[in-house]
């Protein structure tokens, strides 16, 4: 519910709630708005047990396309896209975060087939593949 208020937000509201009630009203305010929230609390959990009661196993079934929904938040395209074509293979292109290719051990596949150089050592000449010329 308050996922998004930060440490200085609440900081804020505080000192705000302190000159608006006054130190004489601000702890009875506290008070009061904890138990307003163990009510609601309360209320919201007696009726989705209530509901689980009476609906049976179709609960869970119901719920799931909420779960479903909630799931999206932590959605990464790329992750999906790359599970989507590789059958859930992890980065079998050996792409790093910077995506350039180059894995730590320096090969662009988990093969080893096709080697990335780093640089060429004086005088040696560059691999030539005679088919893409």
């Amino acid at each position: 519910m308050f996922e998004n208020i930060g440490m200085s937000e609440i900081l804020v509201l505080l000192v705000a709630a302190l000159f608006i009630l006054g130190p004489e009203r601000l702890p009875e305010a506290a008070a009061w708005l904890g138990r307003s929230l163990r009510k609601i609390r309360e209320f919201a959990t007696g009726a989705r047990d209530q509901l689980r009661d009476e609906m049976g196993p179709e609960f869970d079934e119901f719920r799931k396309p909420i779960q479903d929904l909630r799931s999206l938040r932590s959605f990464d395209p790329k992750r999906a896209v790359t599970q989507h074509l590789f059958d859930g293979d992890e980065d079998p292109l050996g792409m790093n975060d910077n995506g350039t290719g180059k894995s730590a051990s320096g090969s662009a596949g988990g093969n080893g087939a096709a080697r990335v150089h780093d640089s060429l050592t004086p005088g040696e000449k560059p691999p030539i593949d005679p088919d893409a010329t």
